[in-house]
């Protein structure tokens, strides 16, 4: 599903060069919930933007889907991100101009879905996510946990290959954050592949396996389960 080999960021200034990402190597399989964490500025979002196809690589290889994305075109890349990913972010990124139905229907449009297979796929994903009689509403009208669950329903209403989770009980309260990773834990049990980036252990604890990075560079991993903990140093 996705396969990084020594992976490298670097950004420069006429003045300084900072290394975001130092050779990094990862594979995520296919219908794995792997959490990446560590310090701020520590590469975790670096490396999240350049799996999203948000930014590019300076060196190494990656791979979705068995295909290599370095060698692409933006619009090539910005192709494959519309078709295969869906985001989630800690500040929702839901259009405050536009209803919620309005807000989950944009992915659609934009990769040309017909107008009734859209209105199919927002009243099917917004049935899912229990927001159904949220639709006609408009973002500063729901609840932070609300405005979430429409933000992940305008991530999977393009039927993604890979869900990425920024931060995503960020901006909530216990009990609305609690009940995103429980919302996440269902679709990972329902063959979702989530990579998802947070500072919270409790959190990371819904997923799989946990990846800890520092410097630009992966320190670990540990293989999460509610009963048992293995830790694998790298």
């Amino acid at each position: 599903m996705i396969k990084i080999q020594n992976l490298s960021k670097v950004f420069r200034t006429e003045e300084v060069e900072t290394k975001a990402l130092n050779e990094i190597s990862l594979e995520v399989k296919q219908g794995e919930f792997v959490t990446i964490m560590g310090a701020s500025g520590c590469g975790k979002s670096t490396l999240l933007n350049i799996v999203g196809l948000l930014d590019n690589a300076s060196g190494g290889s990656y791979k979705l889907l068995d295909k290599e994305i370095n060698g692409l075109s933006e619009s090539e890349k910005s192709k494959v991100r519309k078709q295969n990913i869906g985001f989630v972010f800690q500040n929702f990124n839901l259009i405050d101009e536009l209803s919620v139905y309005d807000n989950i229907e944009l992915p659609l449009i934009y990769n040309n879905v017909p107008s009734g297979e859209r209105k199919q796929r927002v009243e099917a994903i917004a049935e899912r996510l229990a927001i159904s009689h949220r639709l006609k509403h408009f973002p500063q009208q729901l609840s932070g946990g609300q405005q979430q669950r429409a933000a992940v329903a305008r991530a999977l209403v393009t039927n993604p290959k890979v869900i990425l989770a920024d931060e995503p009980t960020g901006n909530l309260d216990s009990k609305n954050g609690n009940e995103v990773m429980e919302l996440l834990t269902d679709l990972h049990a329902n063959g979702a592949t989530i990579l998802m980036v947070t500072h919270s252990d409790h959190d990371a604890s819904f997923s799989q396996k946990t990846i800890f990075m520092k410097d630009g560079m992966i320190l670990s991993e540990k293989r999460n389960s509610r009963n048992v903990d293995v830790l694998v140093s790298n």
